[in-house]
């Protein structure tokens, strides 16, 4: 519950401090926020704005989220041994080292985050490092090493920022529309329950189909991570780590975690889920 609250109370600091920019800039530029112009600045500013201010918080809200907690001196052999192997990877990858954590989960699960290639961190839970082979999670540290070497992580930032405006965008001018026909130009530039119900109502419309969107370039960048991993370790390995998962917990991650996880939260549909099957992910290993 402490994770959950945590990670709407940063999501709702977002939204004020992008109210308040986007009202500076409105008033500024003298637009009205049910105007063609206003909408599309409302748009941009919460679609893009969100997105990129949640990457570039990613590390600090994965830590405090998880409660990882970053190896700066490791204090055992398993310590060491992840922080070697993490260098290993880097270097091969071509990408700077990523800050290296645990945290204390039953799950096997890891995830990688950050702005940048060369500003990561990548964590893995307790319950991987209890419940994995050596050989296993080096395969699933190589999984997360190319998450951050193909920059998933930015581009899917950019995806959700352009789905964001979208979804924003359209709902708004629905919105203004159905308002318009039902009550005229009674209120126009002002503020109607009926504008405020269908803009909600159009936003979650069109928040689904989005969804779909970016799950299925997660879905797809699960794939290159595994292949990424495969050379970086072996095929083996890495069908071995997902083979072993198909025993997991459910995934306790959330947010854009999830997306970056070893393994994947359950879904109603495929079509809504960040991860493929892992029998569908295993066979591709071997194409």
């Amino acid at each position: 519950m402490k994770r959950v609250f945590l990670f709407l109370l940063t999501n709702l600091a977002v939204m004020l401090v992008l109210g308040v920019v986007l009202s500076i800039i409105m008033s500024a530029l003298g637009l009205s926020h049910r105007s063609l112009g206003g909408i599309l600045l409302i748009a941009a500013v919460f679609g893009f704005g969100g997105s990129f201010i949640s990457l570039y918080m990613s590390k600090w809200i994965a830590k405090k989220s998880t409660g990882a907690q970053v190896i700066t001196q490791p204090s055992n052999q398993t310590e060491q041994w992840l922080v070697n192997t993490v260098a290993v990877q880097a270097k091969k990858a071509g990408i700077a080292m990523p800050e290296v954590a645990i945290y204390d989960s039953p799950e096997m699960n890891a995830f990688a985050t950050g702005p940048s290639k060369n500003n990561s961190l990548v964590a893995v839970s307790t319950g991987l490092m209890q419940s994995m082979t050596q050989d296993q999670a080096e395969a699933v540290l190589a999984h997360e090493v190319s998450h951050i070497a193909s920059g998933d992580m930015v581009t899917l930032t950019l995806i959700q920022g352009v789905v964001n405006t979208f979804v924003i965008f359209a709902a708004k001018v629905l919105a203004n529309i159905v308002d318009n026909f039902l009550n005229g130009d009674e209120e126009e530039g002002g503020i109607s329950w009926t504008y405020i119900l269908f803009d909600m109502l159009f936003q979650v419309l069109f928040g689904v189909l989005a969804s779909i969107v970016v799950a299925h370039y997660s879905r797809q960048r699960e794939f290159a991570a595994d292949s990424g991993a495969a050379k970086l370790v072996g095929t083996d390995k890495m069908r071995s780590a997902l083979e072993r998962l198909k025993q997991n917990h459910p995934s306790q991650l959330q947010g854009s975690m999830v997306a970056f996880g070893i393994a994947g939260g359950k879904s109603m549909a495929e079509l809504f889920s960040s991860h493929p099957p892992l029998e569908t992910r295993i066979s591709a290993l071997s194409k």
